[in-house]
């Protein structure tokens, strides 16, 4: 028998997409599943991004490119952050990746090493935990608060910090509780963390995704000396919907961004030539559809977050970005259906699925039981008949 790595042992599957897998197997017999689960907008991708695609291929840059990306792209992602983001990089200071989780684990695996600490506030999104894993660190979570909106404050981050404290994860706005953080609120966690010499690892994919007239602001932005401790993560994914694109990208000082490329040369080398060709267009190209996105993001996420809160029990706080709602259900645990017991999130997201036919995440998944994720990247009329079922079942719940 082959022997696995320890490495390979203790890699947990995504949750998000064991329920996804569920529920298109349900969808595959004939059953209607709506499903709240994985994070991909329902949009289509802009087609000035898909024509910038197909006259990539018909110039034939179907080759090789630099491991890091082109300088095209490069300079075009360079343009972007002064542009919209207020930070000035030169082009060796950016990696292009596949996808935003590749350059989340290149950054890790470059950072850290084996006895280092990460901090990481809870909820988190899945893969963080195990890419910390994966490079030999160990994870120290923190619980953030529910009535805080799920925003670390700087005392409840000093209470974390040791000797071995490396790297501080931060993800704003959130997955999955669509938590927006402002300058004054970055600026505090911020000088806690210089005083330390903390890098930070701060992942913007939804950066654009913002609702109520509230501003995105990149921690690297606040300061210089943030800048230059900061590895900013972001990608086309979201924004533009270029899920299947897999376009991520880093901004980091020279000397990180460098490793990261190396590492890169030695595994995947570079992103998809045509890819990249096609996120030029996104970055450099009309923003209309994105503006048109976030309209109707916002309008299904009024909607569904006043569903969602005139249920008998549940809270749910105003996510100001990305596109989920983190409620706590915990007001239903200790009930049950038709002798099905409900002691936690788990249990209710697997009857949600198996009774009402609907796909939720459980909030074991991003570090907290009492919790599931709603994902509101879908139709509204999904929107309003998933609900009306999570009504009708937790009503039924005796």
């Amino acid at each position: 028998m082959m022997r696995l790595s320890e490495r390979a042992l203790g890699i947990s599957p995504s949750p998000t997409l064991s329920i996804d897998a569920k529920a298109k197997q349900m969808k595959a017999s004939g059953i209607k599943v709506i499903s709240f689960g994985v994070g991909e907008p329902d949009f289509d991708t802009p087609d000035h991004i898909k024509e910038a695609a197909i006259e990539a291929i018909k110039a034939g840059e179907t080759r090789y490119t630099p491991a890091g990306g082109t300088l095209k792209l490069k300079q075009a992602i360079v343009d972007k952050f002064r542009r919209e983001n207020g930070l000035e990089y030169q082009t060796n200071q950016i990696v292009v990746s596949v996808g935003a989780k590749h350059s989340l684990y290149n950054a890790f695996q470059v950072l850290c090493q084996p006895g280092d600490e990460v901090i990481l506030p809870a909820p988190y999104w899945v893969s963080y935990l195990e890419q910390i894993k994966l490079a030999g660190a160990e994870a120290v979570i923190v619980q953030t608060r529910e009535e805080n909106g799920f925003k670390l404050t700087p005392r409840e981050l000093k209470e974390v910090i040791t000797a071995r404290s490396r790297v501080f994860l931060l993800n704003s706005p959130s997955n999955p509780t669509g938590g927006v953080y402002t300058r004054d609120e970055l600026a505090a966690l911020g000088e806690v963390l210089l005083e330390h010499n903390i890098t930070i690892i701060s992942d913007e994919i939804y950066e654009k995704l913002l609702y109520d007239g509230l501003e995105h602001v990149s921690i690297a932005s606040v300061s210089p000396q943030l800048k230059e401790n900061t590895v900013v993560i972001n990608g086309v994914s979201k924004a533009y919907a270029m899920t299947g694109w897999r376009i991520g990208y880093a901004a980091a000082p020279a000397p990180v961004a460098k490793a990261m490329a190396d590492l890169q040369s030695h595994s995947t080398s570079n992103p998809t030539s045509i890819a990249q060709a096609a996120s030029v267009a996104a970055l450099n190209g009309p923003q209309d559809a994105v503006a048109a996105m976030v309209v109707e993001f916002e309008k299904r996420r009024n909607y569904m977050l006043e569903r969602i809160n005139a249920i008998p029990g549940i809270t749910c706080p105003k996510p100001g970005g990305a596109f989920y709602l983190y409620p706590n259900v915990s007001a239903y645990f200790g009930k049950s259906y038709q002798g099905r017991p409900v002691n936690n999130a788990t249990d209710l997201a697997n009857l949600l699925l198996e009774v009402a036919e609907v796909a939720v995440v459980p909030g074991i998944a991003f570090g907290g039981d009492d919790f599931i994720r709603l994902s509101y990247a879908t139709s509204m009329e999904n929107i309003k008949e998933g609900m009306d079922r999570i009504e009708k079942l937790l009503g039924a719940l005796e």
